[in-house]
This record gives structure tokens, C-alpha cells and sequence, in this order.
């Protein structure tokens, strides 16, 4: 059986998530948040009597650094980390995703992520698509869902799955909401990735931010419809060669509005920003649309 475990980001509940599964031999976790909560999950473990070294294997949805940051600290553990082949040189290597990471986040990247180190190759693996491993009697199977991220994997449980971003943000009973970073977002593969979610028909999703859903045909659509209409309202200002240091501020007064419209206010705001900073969709799909037209015009 699957169990959430609350991360705390930034001091703020229901923002980050990983979940940990009890196998045979001790537990499995599938994401492990970013280093700078890892003293969190070090305490969340230690409250169920639970030592680091018995956590034996960590199955990542991705590698963005919200989601598979302490995946490193880990490894040193004695765990094995599982990830996507187009994820894995840079948990091998990590110096050019923090070289990213970095400019993007410049002064405040310690504070936000911790340390990222690298993984020994004898305890990462690549992951195939319908890759399965089996604990006991429960199986673990990996599913290909680009679309957020092109390196971006689902992991089946039994009637569960784990959905990383490719099913969106969802803060309680908020709103989902589609998280568009750079560099890899694509409507058209997250479309069918969100068509493959379908077809497993899972009866519980877990959203890394935040928390389990149970209508999940109910939130599929809703998260296709807000995808869209995100990506239509930011085409007009791409077509115009508009910076964006300019479509910001204007786009986080637009999903601002959308949530409050949904009865979102106060601490669950903050809570949303945190989870899915909106400044980031800008980026992500202002790239979005200059790929697609220039890939339509070649």
C-alpha cells in the first residue's frame, strides 16, 4: 500500500510529495523531493521507525530538481535509482542540468533545491517503457508519459499510479493546473500521454504537488482544457515577439484570477505558486510555440 509523505517545501504543506512503498525486503520510494527537504523525509522516516539504509530501491518520475533532487543522498544510502535513458547521464553527470538550474535560479538555488550530486553507475538504472519489477506480490511498471518532459516516466502499483507533472498540479480540492517549464513542453505528446493515463483507467492518481485523486476522468479533462487554453492565451503574445519579462506579470494575474474564480485564496495561492511558479509556464511555452512554428515551417 502506497503511502504519502508531506514534504513541507519551503515550510509549506501540500506543495511537494514523494511516496513510499513497503516491499519485502524494506521500501521503495518513488520520488524523493529536492535536497533541501531531504532532513524532512529523514524525520517523516524516522517517526514510522523507518532507517535511510532500508529504503532499496527510488523509482523518479523525472529528473527536475523538485522532483528527484535528494535521489543522490539516497544512492549513498545504499538505495538504487531508476529513471528514464534520456534522464539518466544527467544523475551520471549532473553538471549540465545545474548549470541550467542555475541560471534560472541564480542566487536563490541552494536555498530552493540544496545539493545535487552524482549518482555511481552501479545504483542508477535506465528504464524501458513497461519495464516491471516485482516485490512480492505487488508489481511495479513504468510508463512512458512525455509531454511535460520529454524523460518523463508514470509508475503503475496495482490500481494506482504516480503520475509525476504529466497529470498536473492540484493543491486539495483546488483546480489542476498544467506545469510548463522548459524546456520540453509538448501539447501533442502530453495529449497522448494523458489519452495513455486513460487507457490504464487507474483508480487513484498521486500528484507529486499534491496529494491522491479519485475522479480521475473528471480531472483529465479538466487538465486538458486548462493546457490548452494556457497555451491559446499565450500564442498571441508569442506571435507579436512579445519578452517575456513582459507576458509575466500579466499571465500571473491571468491564473491568479482563474483561481480565485475556483475559490482559491490566500495561503492556498501561495501554495499553488510555490507548486507551479506561473513565471515558469511562460517560459515554457513561449519555447513551446517557437518549436512547433518553426517546426512547421521547415
Amino acid at each position: 500500500m502506497l503511502e504519502q509523505l508531506d514534504l513541507n517545501f519551503l515550510d509549506s504543506p501540500e506543495t511537494i510529495a514523494c511516496f513510499l512503498l513497503k516491499i519485502p525486503d524494506g521500501y521503495a520510494l518513488f520520488e524523493t523531493g529536492p535536497h533541501s527537504t531531504f532532513p524532512v523525509l529523514l524525520k517523516l522516516l524516522a517517526e514510522k521507525g523507518i532507517k535511510l539504509e532500508e529504503i532499496k530501491h527510488v523509482f523518479l518520475t523525472h529528473i527536475h530538481l523538485d522532483h528527484a533532487g535528494a535521489a543522490w543522498a539516497l544512492a549513498e544510502a545504499g538505495a538504487n535509482v531508476y529513471v528514464h535513458p534520456r534522464g539518466y547521464p544527467h544523475l551520471l553527470d549532473p553538471s549540465k542540468l545545474l548549470d541550467s538550474a542555475r541560471r534560472i535560479y541564480q542566487d536563490q538555488m541552494d536555498y530552493l533545491w540544496g545539493q545535487f550530486k552524482p549518482i555511481p553507475e552501479e545504483q542508477l538504472f535506465e528504464v524501458a517503457d513497461l519495464q516491471s519489477w516485482k516485490f512480492g506480490d505487488t508489481e511495479v511498471r513504468a510508463h512512458y508519459t512525455p509531454g511535460h518532459a520529454v524523460h518523463h516516466i508514470a509508475w503503475q502499483v496495482g490500481a494506482d499510479l504516480i503520475a509525476g507533472d504529466v497529470a498536473g498540479v492540484r493543491i486539495g480540492k483546488g483546480p489542476v493546473m498544467p506545469p510548463c517549464p522548459p524546456p520540453d513542453i509538448n501539447l501533442d505528446h502530453w495529449n497522448e500521454s494523458i489519452d495513455r493515463i486513460r487507457e490504464l483507467a487507474p483508480a487513484r492518481v498521486w500528484l507529486t504537488h499534491f496529494g491522491v485523486v479519485k475522479n480521475v476522468e473528471t480531472h483529465l479533462n479538466e487538465l486538458q482544457q486548462r493546457l490548452q487554453d494556457w497555451a491559446n492565451w499565450i500564442y498571441p503574445w508569442f506571435e507579436k515577439g512579445t519578452a517575456a519579462s513582459e507576458i509575466v506579470p500579466q499571465f500571473q494575474e491571468y491564473v491568479k484570477n482563474q483561481l480565485i474564480e475556483e475559490g482559491i485564496s490566500g495561503q492556498e495561492l501561495e501554495k499553488y505558486e510555490k507548486a507551479n511558479p506561473a513565471w515558469m509556464s511562460v517560459a515554457g511555452l513561449l519555447r513551446y510555440w517557437y518549436k512547433k512554428t518553426n517546426a512547421q515551417s521547415k
